[in-house]
């Protein structure tokens, strides 16, 4: 089964963060504030009251929330929640009223619950009308237990608190909190659907219920947003990151398409798709469970496999548009909606942006009359992912197909979208020219791997200019330069996921440099916001004069892909590449603690040496400007490439008690036999290769 499972309390009523609902019984209770005047506030939001989200962990043993009520003439007062199971079906709860003037109260709204059953209290309600409580005390006690169960006012959530932080992943040094801001966008975006049948993570409750402002009833997923949201979510919890997934993978339809967007009210958008990142992702959070193939979650492979590979060969069957090339587009449907020039850009995920601004809809192909660089690249990159589960998989047929294929596309994207007068890839209009537009999507290709090494270099140095896609702060999701830059949405604000692609592609191409000073920028943003506000957003400001804060904005203030930017950086520490992780030290103190790894917990520690150690045990200590590329640890053996100057380094044995390690390193060595589950050290200089077995 999935995490979470709707089967004990939690905080998934999608309207409320100060509520906690038990869907088996279908009782809730909720929180809110009573104003001097009579009013009864508990629709709080990130536009209404909410100020801080503490702890939450995936099950939902434990959350933490802070809003405050201030309204005209009636003084301000400000309400600490904090909720947790403390054993099945038992919910302990605690509202704390603060800098309240006289006459706020504390209000419980239970639902569900009848005469013969009633939360457990520690004060008596001052009074009680239409299924209110309400209680004129600073510090409130509540709970819920079966008959004859726990007591749950003699919890100490105090303890549960410090326990469920002390066990959840964590950052420190140059990195800040951002890693709370990472995790709370996720797990405080998890609700329940309106029918009850699927524990979910949309991209925020505030976007997709209509009671909170948003755009759908009461929940919607869409495409590309689940599955950036998974990735992020698989060093979290690997279970939670399974879950995620599977709940936009069970949408494709029959023809392969995976849905642009799934809601309750606005049904599941059958004309279009979103971008092809589903393969990346799925198959970096499967790195991301383990330090080889031996010992990650394969589930996370085999449960996607099949959706993933049908919906990576439905892009060139309905989606072949101007020369050949793949185009956006939005097939004829029911919906009114469908096949028209609007809908295509929607299934580009970058849906105002200025390079859609003079497309036409092309009834013949169903697509949009421009061949866009973006999606040629990540359909390459797919292809190339795919192929890589295709072969841990056993699927030899369907691998070489598509190791073929990508090496085709990779050709026409070189032979056709590279604008040599430029030195960088342009977007192809249908009679044959370059489009004027310059967008972040430019630098998709180096993701795929399609230029030459000499054209990356090109293609950073001419995009990654202040004027064009770099300055501060980097990757607007439109050139600086466009006529149609107005610092709006994707004209022009910082998105976490096109951010993500882009870093991905220069790191990959070994642009170390332009990708961590990126990740700097980045990084600074996204701590600012969770650090002084507790938001996570939607996009992010392109330039330091920008408030991106009221409604009208369109930012949202806790939505799940913007822990990327936080990824981002999190990936200078450590990174799951193709050939093994990556360990660096970022040339300030930071640390990584608690990754979840099926092994156990990765900490990863930048301080005066690079130390990372799995729940305690020493993996491997370097100086600090080492870098570890290609690490593998699997039983009995470790493998690596040391990157530095020459330095002892220092490597952990993984191997039973008693057995003696064996050394093969290409370079200086200085080593003895040593017994297993003790160290190896070693002299390593630039390009050392380690192998260590027993």
């Amino acid at each position: 089964m999935h995490r979470p499972a709707p089967d004990d309390w939690n905080t998934w009523d999608v309207r409320y963060h100060t509520a906690v609902v038990h869907p088996p019984s279908g009782l809730r209770i909720r929180a809110g504030i009573r104003t001097p005047d009579g009013r009864v506030i508990d629709d709080f939001t990130w536009r209404r009251g909410l100020v801080r989200l503490g702890h939450h962990t995936v099950d939902g043993s434990y959350a933490e929330v802070t809003v405050h009520c201030t309204e005209d003439c009636c003084g301000a007062a400000r309400l600490r929640l904090r909720f947790a199971k403390t054993a099945p079906g038992v919910l302990s709860g605690s509202a704390e009223l603060s800098g309240h003037a006289a006459g706020h109260a504390i209000v419980l709204r239970t639902d569900g619950f009848t005469d013969g059953r009633r939360p457990d209290l520690s004060a008596p309600a001052a009074f009680e009308t239409a299924g209110e409580l309400h209680f004129d005390v600073a510090e409130l006690r509540f709970g819920c237990a079966p008959a004859g169960g726990a007591r749950p006012l003699d919890a100490d959530l105090d303890e549960t608190g410090r326990e469920a932080a002390a066990a959840a992943l964590a950052t420190s040094g140059l990195l800040g909190r951002a890693g709370e801001g990472y995790t709370r966008s996720l797990t405080w975006n998890t609700v329940l659907r309106s029918d009850g049948a699927r524990v979910i993570t949309p991209t925020s409750r505030d976007f997709v219920s209509r009671d909170r402002r948003g755009f759908y009833g009461t929940w919607a997923l869409h495409c590309w947003d689940t599955f950036f949201s998974g990735l992020t979510a698989a060093w979290i919890d690997h279970d939670y990151a399974r879950g995620i997934f599977g709940q936009m993978l069970e949408q494709a339809t029959p023809r392969g398409l995976v849905p642009n967007r799934v809601s309750d009210d606005r049904g599941r958008t059958d004309d279009r798709s979103q971008p092809p990142v589903g393969a990346y992702t799925v198959l970096k959070a499967y790195r991301s469970t383990g330090l080889c193939d031996a010992t990650r979650d394969r589930r996370l492979l085999t449960e996607a496999y099949d959706v993933l590979r049908d919906w990576h060969d439905w892009w060139p069957r309905a989606r072949r548009g101007p020369n050949g090339l793949l185009a956006w587009g939005s097939d004829p449907t029911d919906d009114p909606g469908s096949a028209t020039a609007d809908s295509t850009k929607r299934e580009s995920g970058m849906d105002d942006s200025p390079m859609w601004d003079e497309i036409a809809y092309d009834p013949r192909t169903h697509t949009m009359n421009l061949a866009d660089v973006g999606l040629n690249a990540l359909h390459a990159a797919d292809a190339e992912a795919v192929a890589d589960m295709a072969g841990l998989l056993k699927d030899a047929r369907t691998e070489q197909r598509l190791r073929a294929e990508h090496a085709a596309t990779a050709a026409r994207i070189e032979e056709h979208m590279w604008d040599e007068a430029a030195g960088h890839h342009r977007n192809l209009r249908a009679d044959g020219g370059f489009d004027v537009h310059l967008a972040p999507s430019m630098l998709y290709p180096l993701l795929a791997g399609t230029p030459s090494a000499q054209r990356a270099r090109s293609l950073a140095a001419t995009l990654l200019t202040p004027e064009l896609l770099g300055g501060s702060p980097p990757l607007p999701s439109v050139s600086r330069s466009d006529p149609g830059y107005d610092r709006h949405y994707m004209r022009g604000r910082v998105w976490g996921p096109v951010a993500f692609l882009a870093v991905e592609g220069l790191r990959r191409y070994g642009l170390r440099e332009r990708a961590a000073a990126i990740a700097d920028e980045l990084l600074r943003m996204f701590r600012r916001e969770w650090e002084e506000h507790s938001h996570v957003h939607e996009n992010y400001p392109s330039g330091p004069d920008e408030d991106i804060h009221f409604f009208d904005a369109r930012s949202d203030y806790l939505l799940t892909w913007g822990n990327l930017l936080a990824y981002i950086a999190m990936q200078e520490l450590a990174d799951p590449l193709p050939g093994g992780w990556r360990f660096g030290h970022p040339g300030r103190p930071a640390a990584l603690h608690r990754l979840r790894l099926r092994e156990g917990q990765l900490t990863v520690e930048a301080g005066h040496r690079l130390r990372v150690t799995l729940d305690g045990a020493l993996l491997l200590d370097a100086p600090p400007r080492t870098v570890i590329e290609e690490y593998v640890r699997a039983p009995g053996e470790v493998r690596a490439v040391v990157h530095g100057p020459e330095a002892e380094v220092v490597f952990g044995v993984p191997a039973p008690a008693g057995a003696q390690a064996r050394t093969a390193v290409r370079g200086r060595i200085n080593t003895t036999r040593v017994a297993a589950d003790a160290t190896v050290r070693l002299t390593a200089g630039d390009g050392t290769v380690v192998r260590i077995t027993v």
